[in-house]
């Protein structure tokens, strides 16, 4: 058993025991309900029992539940430790030398890149095969767009026997051959999308054969397949509250470490792509600020060219291109978006989680957009200040962590900076070398 090691507060770890004994599920403390799914025929409310075709019937009660704290089974509980859970919380202190900050500008980051894939996705990855699983569902479908999710879900249905499916956006495939490998490795069949394996992918590569695809299109293709075969269910990578949920762990062991070494945050953050990294880090804080009043920013970075939370509408959409999900009110550039090709594979959504989406129409949130190369140019910066590559994805909030550093250090204001260091881009180097050259 693991002791706990608090060393000056430059790297916190957690026993063991430490780790959560429940999700946390922030739609009881959403400052209103949120607006349901709709049916796209009639304009009514989708009922729970009518997503049965694609998920496990708990992980759809977990969807939609009104409880607080989902209890973790201990045979789950079991898998999280199985692949390092809890993670450590690290203190940037090499970073804020850099930067020249003073003593009371502090920034932290959570080590989600030391999975057994390199990312935050293996939380709800084991989360929905084991429920999955129990419920007799032998395959699960799933797009994927760097291929964090795809690896994560494919090395979850290894550990629990079951098939796996991935579409992987074209672009990416192209882009990212080792995570397409890696997930072969596990196990899993992985297309290129759009692909001629689904009605869907053959039509939009008829209309548009040159497309580098989308997320919207693989999440199409996905449900296709998984809604023709019975022993199949559908597993998604982020958006759907069930899915920020699972990643809940993140935020409540950060909590834990925290309050160890007597820190609150003033500022989290986290990148946003569906909202799952940002949203299991954020939303235990988010939940401190609405029920106790505790004072506390919150910053989701996107991209600027994918800017749906600061350019999109607030409005119902589909969450796929397709057009074979319910109506789902986010934050939206529309389903037809076909996002430019950016490194940054997982931020490539039209969309938004709704229940981000509500806290950022709230105010209580705050969305901001920043270019590619200056968030290669971040993760530069930290690579060679504390030795660590961030992925392409993980640059947005690494980038947004120093210009608030540096604006807190400019104001003599004492910040204290948490942010999701949400995977390593030790597959993403060829990124490296076409945005800077390296």
């Amino acid at each position: 058993m693991r002791r706990k090691v608090v060393d000056s507060g430059s790297r916190i770890e957690l026993d063991e025991n430490d780790f959560p004994r429940h999700f946390y599920n922030i739609l009881p403390d959403l400052p209103e309900p949120l607006p349901p799914f709709l049916n796209p025929a009639t304009g009514e409310p989708v009922k729970p029992e009518m997503l049965e075709p694609l998920f496990c019937k708990e992980l759809i009660r977990q969807e939609v539940s009104d409880e607080r704290f989902l209890k973790i089974p201990e045979e789950l509980r079991e898998l999280f430790l199985k692949i390092g859970r809890p993670r450590p919380l690290c203190r940037a202190t090499r970073l804020e030398k850099h930067l020249g900050l003073p003593g009371n500008v502090r920034i932290f980051y959570k080590r989600e890149d030391l999975s057994p894939v390199g990312s935050h996705k293996p939380n709800t990855a084991i989360s929905q095969a084991y429920y999955a699983s129990k419920s007799g569902t032998e395959k699960l479908t799933t797009e994927t767009g760097a291929g964090q999710w795809g690896s994560s879900l494919a090395m979850a249905c290894a550990f629990m026997g079951m098939k796996c499916v991935v579409y992987m956006v074209r672009v990416s495939y192209e882009q990212k051959p080792y995570r397409k490998f890696l997930m072969r490795l596990f196990g899993a069949d992985v297309y290129s999308s759009p692909s001629e394996t689904t009605g869907i992918g053959k039509k939009i590569r008829e209309q548009m054969p040159d497309t580098p695809g989308s997320l919207g299109i693989a999440i199409s293709e996905a449900i296709e397949v998984a809604a023709k075969d019975e022993k199949a269910n559908y597993s998604l990578g982020s958006v759907l509250n069930h899915v920020l949920t699972h990643q809940s762990v993140i935020g409540l062991e950060t909590q834990k470490q925290l309050a160890s070494i007597g820190e609150a945050p003033d500022v989290v953050i986290g990148c946003v792509g569906g909202g799952s990294n940002f949203a299991g880090l954020a939303y235990p804080f988010v939940r401190d600020k609405l029920t106790k009043g505790k004072e506390c920013e919150f910053i989701a970075v996107e991209p600027r060219v994918v800017p749906s939370m600061t350019r999109g509408e607030y409005r119902y959409d589909f969450g796929d291109t397709g057009k074979l999900t319910p109506l789902i009110k986010m934050y939206t550039l529309g389903c037809d978006f076909i996002p430019p090709s950016i490194h940054a594979g997982g931020l490539r959504y039209h969309g938004c989680a709704p229940t981000l989406s509500l806290l950022v129409n709230k105010g209580i949130v705050k969305a901001k957009t920043y270019g590619q190369k200056e968030t290669f140019e971040a993760g530069r910066m930290f690579a060679r200040t504390e030795g660590i590559i961030p992925a392409p994805e993980t640059n947005f909030a690494v980038k947004a962590a120093i210009d608030e550093a540096l604006r807190a250090k400019k104001s003599g204001e004492g910040r204290t900076i948490v942010f999701n260091f949400s995977g390593h881009g030790l597959l993403d180097l060829q990124g490296y070398q076409d945005v800077l050259g390296v």
